[in-house]
């Protein structure tokens, strides 16, 4: 799992690096000559960068009580009811219709977590959740369980980030906001949209679905 899981990472850094070369996705414009956040010890903030601060000490206990994320354990998905055969054909028409769709985020999470990439979706839909607060106790709190689960370094679910968006979110961590995420958020998705997306509408789990509804519906 570890060398496909390595593989699809590097196929993800090799999309960034090309959206960013072209200039056509805002949020993955990098800076050259910027340093890279990953390569610093510095413990500036408790949160960032380094595994002996003494925010790591009670972690566990404030995950148990602040992650709000999708639970993985239970079950694949968001509580929704099944597509209907309009739904899933426009999938296909637009990779906004899809996430707009919840049982649509649940078949292309299924997906991505077959890709080893499930991480994605998830840091995208807890960055959903996150902007709706405006509790700025709750809003700092949270933050900080987003970047111990998916920016990290030391996380196993940490997102593939330019260093600009990193670089941007440790000086954000400092005083977080219900905005803190957003550019890493619309990263993440233009990420899934381009490298994942197009994948899933070719994959056998979207055409089985697809066919299945085809062949209940009346239409056919």
């Amino acid at each position: 799992m570890g060398s496909e899981r390595m593989e699809m990472r590097k196929r993800q850094m090799s999309v960034q690096q090309e959206s960013a070369a072209g200039g056509t996705a805002p949020a993955q414009q990098g800076q050259p000559g910027q340093a890279n956040p990953r390569g610093s010890n510095a413990c500036c903030f408790c949160w960032c960068c380094c595994c002996s601060c003494s925010w790591n000490e009670d972690r566990d206990d404030r995950n148990r009580k602040a992650s709000y994320d999708v639970k993985e354990g239970t079950s694949d998905c968001e509580d929704c009811p099944k597509p209907t055969l309009e739904e899933v054909r426009s999938w296909g028409q637009s990779f906004d219709k899809l996430m707009c769709c919840p049982a649509g985020r649940n078949s292309f999470r299924q997906f991505l977590r077959t890709e080893f990439s499930e991480e994605n979706m998830l840091f995208w839909l807890a960055c959903e959740e996150f902007s709706k607060e405006t509790n700025k106790s709750v809003v700092e709190e949270k933050a900080r369980v987003i970047y111990e689960d998916y920016i990290s370094i030391l996380s196993p679910k940490e997102v593939s980030l330019d260093s600009r968006v990193r670089e941007a979110i440790n000086r954000n961590m400092l005083e977080p906001t219900s905005h803190t995420f957003d550019d890493a958020q619309l990263q993440i998705y233009t990420l899934m949209q381009r490298d994942s997306y197009p994948r899933y509408m070719n994959s056998p789990a979207y055409k089985n679905l697809l066919n299945t509804l085809s062949e209940q519906s009346p239409e056919s």
